[in-house]
């Protein structure tokens, strides 16, 4: 199911023998438009510290009472590293975490030998990213919309209200011609006209693969879960 990134604002994170904390922020790969880490505002025993928590870690996702459950002790997470915010997480950090919880998979990409850059960045930070159409500039970046199972960045959520009302539309993250992340701002080859008559973004209404096939359709873009052939990516498992 896709999701707002913002709504899972309210959500608590418990390890496996108790509470750990509230959802402070995410951390996101923009290379693969992927959530590698939620931080975590952890109290109790933690006594405040931010932590990283990948998805990786999750044992559960209980939607109606807005908590993740993971398969961590108290413990365990308790004597990780935190996080310093105001500075990158480095690939030395990503990996030093993968061998601290024994993860199989990586929660990112392999980094090019004799790199030690990141590709990580912000949801907060990139909220409120101004986006630059091919002719003039459309809005700014207000939230994200993820897929609550690959943990996959589907869609910017681009807030145009202050050319056209109360509207509110989403854009694929790969559309972009290019992302100045020193500017703050996203580049696209679509016109203000464009984006005007494209299909609203309800945040209340679910993103459904109806509305996601009107609106590629309306952008005239492949869709995503379709191959190269045209055939659903389902029909190939």
């Amino acid at each position: 199911m896709l999701r707002s990134l913002k709504s899972l604002d309210l959500y608590k994170v418990s390890a496996s023998d108790g509470e750990l904390g509230s959802i402070e922020n995410f951390l996101f790969d923009d290379e693969l438009w992927a959530i590698r880490y939620l931080v975590v505002a952890a109290g109790g025993i933690l006594g405040g510290r931010r932590v990283l928590i990948s998805p990786i870690a999750f044992r559960q996702a209980d939607w109606s009472t807005y908590r993740f459950h993971l398969a961590l002790t108290l413990d365990k997470i308790k004597n990780s590293s935190g996080v310093d915010t105001d500075k990158p997480v480095s690939r030395q950090h990503e990996r030093e975490y993968v061998r601290y919880y024994g993860f199989t998979d990586p929660p990112s990409p392999r980094p090019r030998e004799g790199s030690d850059d990141t590709h990580l960045r912000s949801f907060r930070e990139v909220c409120g990213y101004e986006i630059q159409g091919s002719d003039a500039a459309i809005g700014h970046v207000s939230d994200f919309v993820v897929d609550d199972e690959t943990w996959a960045v589907r869609y910017l959520v681009v807030d145009i209200g202050h050319w056209w009302l109360g509207k509110n539309v989403i854009l694929s993250p790969l559309w972009a011609n290019r992302i100045d992340w020193y500017e703050r701002k996203v580049h696209l080859d679509l016109s203000r006209e464009v984006i005007k008559g494209a299909p609203p973004w309800d945040p209340v209404a679910p993103v459904n693969r109806e509305y996601e096939t009107h609106l590629y359709d309306y952008y005239g873009r492949p869709v995503y879960w379709a191959d190269a052939a045209g055939l659903p990516v389902e029909a190939r498992k």
